[in-house]
């Protein structure tokens, strides 16, 4: 270990260079100081590598020989490649014969899918439910621990961003397929189990009610099923994303190390995290990146194929589900040829721009009050019945605890290598107190605002006398709601659009992410493997609802989100012991 003097670059005074804001998904640092142009001779050749910015200030550097892409294997040619040996082979290798076997065999592996779903969700969701308390009671005692006023990227960082374009893009990566699919159906469905009380059967509950439910009671109803979406959308899952993202960011602008989950791991494996630890660790981050992601691409074809067909009279079969996804994923990988800057940035701003338009309308035209008094009601019934739903012990609402909460534990850990290595990104020279606060309140809120308005619309619709929604099959419980409203068309193809790009933006991304995990933390690898992974990631998508639909979805999401927890476990006692160990440098 050694010390680092302080930087040039993190001199309090030092003006803050704007052009660093361009790109909030590159990961690009341009220095602060122009550098003196170097003596005319040959450029040197582009290794693919981009060097993270040097802490700023007394930091504990670690010290290791390994130099990034040391153990790639690389080719020049009309097909280049950069990959890194042996993560890229197996993670490829198995997805590939998963896609290609599910794919032969739809039939006979659904009821596998089912099982494998069920089995886990049954007899280890308390396991997904200690993990998830576990990583939100850590967030907030390091919120409050002398630990919270490190600064990542050093002492004299400065921050990367303005405040305000950091909370834009904690915005942009607290919005998803899953709030478009869910926003209307699960306030709503929690509120119709709650509101039909407890059903028991041979002894056991049968109702996927939350907690006590609320039998004939519209009001507590209500209360509960928003309490309960929104413990599904609200600091557990943007804890999971946050201890990621704040163990990567340490790791990487504090200590030195590259860019990926291996390096979060020095604590406690130290230089053999080179080898094999390290190598199991990015390939079970690759795989739960990509289950992950197909999980929601898979609901996000559903959704849009099923707008499609209510608004233009689309068949909605697996044929045109399957035409969907290969044409969005083209588009997707358009969009990585293009480049970050003209690809998935502008695709990013228009998603906002729709996103904030969409809620806004609802909001401005939908019960505005009931929505704006639900946004304060549902807060303080999600504090209430917080401990209550975190509690996995001594409940009797297993449907509920097993086919909701351990699911989306499951899917929030799998996505988490994703949208982690993305908050870290944009996140340096914050401070950990100031990281945490932002990543996990103003996520949670705009989700809060996002359930309140759509759930909360749709609730009321039901208590009106409208039960169109209910009826309506899940993927188009969004659509059947906006088309109560004025300009129901155009809400509606607003909301198709915004699915498909979430779509194309998530599995743009996404590629990067991963890519940059298989290439051993080379950031600039060649775009035909990021266009290799957007093209696995939207077959998977493919072999899943073909091989079982929802249900294989979710299982895959489940079956990658547990060996993923038992890493980020890990991950939480060594960003505790790196933290410590930076401390020390700054009394």
């Amino acid at each position: 270990m050694s010390q680092t003097p302080p930087k040039g670059p993190g001199t309090p005074g030092t003006p803050r260079d704007r052009t660093r804001e361009q790109d909030a998904l590159s990961g690009r640092y341009p220095p602060l100081t122009p550098k003196a142009p170097p003596p005319k001779a040959e450029p040197a050749p582009d290794d693919g590598i981009e060097p993270l910015p040097e802490p700023e200030g007394p930091t504990e550097i670690i010290e290791t020989d390994y130099t990034i892409g040391q153990d790639n294997i690389e080719h020049q040619g009309k097909l280049p490649f950069d990959i890194h040996n042996p993560v890229f082979g197996i993670s490829a290798a198995a997805v590939v014969i998963f896609t290609v076997v599910t794919l032969m065999f739809p039939g006979q592996l659904e009821p596998i899918f089912g099982g494998i779903r069920n089995a886990l969700t049954s007899n280890l969701d308390w396991f997904f439910m200690l993990a998830g308390n576990v990583f939100v009671l850590l967030c907030l005692a390091l919120i409050v621990s002398p630990l919270g006023r490190i600064r990542l990227g050093g002492p004299d960082a400065t921050p990367d961003f303005s405040l305000t374009g950091w909370f834009a893009m904690l915005f942009a990566a607290g919005m998803g397929i899953g709030l478009m699919f869910y926003g209307v159906s699960e306030p709503l469905g929690h509120f119709q189990a709650a509101l039909g009380g407890t059903v028991t059967e041979g002894g056991v509950r049968t109702d996927w009610a939350p907690l006590g439910a609320a039998l004939d009671d519209p009001e507590a109803a209500r209360r509960i099923g928003m309490a309960a979406t929104i413990f599904h959308w609200g600091l557990h899952p943007w804890a999971i994303y946050a201890v990621v993202a704040l163990a990567l960011g340490l790791f990487a602008y504090n200590k030195g190390l590259p860019l990926t989950l291996r390096s979060v791991f020095y604590p406690i494996f130290g230089e053999r995290i080179w080898g094999w630890p390290g190598h199991v660790i990015d390939i079970l981050a690759v795989l739960a990146t990509i289950f992950g992601l197909a999980t929601s691409l898979g609901l996000g074809a559903e959704q849009a194929m099923a707008g499609l067909a209510y608004l233009f009279d689309f068949q909605n079969n697996s044929i045109n589900k399957i035409v969907l996804i290969v044409g969005i994923t083209f588009v997707a990988g358009a969009s990585v040829m293009l480049g970050v800057e003209k690809g998935v940035k502008r695709l990013s701003e228009l998603n906002m721009v729709l996103a904030i338009v969409l809620l806004a309308f609802v909001i401005a035209v939908g019960p505005t009050l009931t929505i704006l008094g639900g946004f304060f009601s549902n807060l303080g019934a999600y504090g209430a019945e917080l401990i209550p739903l975190s509690n996995p012990f001594g409940r009797t609402d297993d449907n509920f605890r097993q086919g909701w909460t351990a699911f989306y534990w499951a899917w929030w850990i799998s996505w988490s290598p994703f949208v982690g290595m993305f908050i870290a990104r944009v996140s340096r020279g914050r401070t950990v107190r100031q990281f945490l606060i932002a990543v996990l309140i103003v996520p949670s809120l705009i989700s809060i605002l996002w359930m309140t308005a759509l759930g909360g619309t749709a609730i009321d619709m039901t208590v009106s006398g409208f039960a169109g929604i209910l009826d309506a099959p899940l993927e188009l419980e969004l659509f059947t709601m906006l088309g109560q409203l004025p300009l129901a068309s155009i809400t509606s193809l607003v909301g198709i659009v915004l699915v498909i790009v979430f779509f194309v933006t998530s599995s743009d991304s996404g590629s990067l992410v991963i890519d940059t995990i298989a290439a051993g933390g080379k950031i600039n690898a060649p775009v035909p493997q990021r266009i290799f992974w957007v093209a696995i990631e939207g077959a998977v998508a493919i072999a899943l609802l073909m091989g079982g639909g929802l249900v294989a979805l979710q299982a895959m999401a489940v079956s990658t989100g547990f060996p993923f927890a038992i890493v980020l476990l890990g991950a939480c006692y060594a960003l505790v012991k790196g933290l410590i160990a930076e401390h020390r440098e700054l009394r």
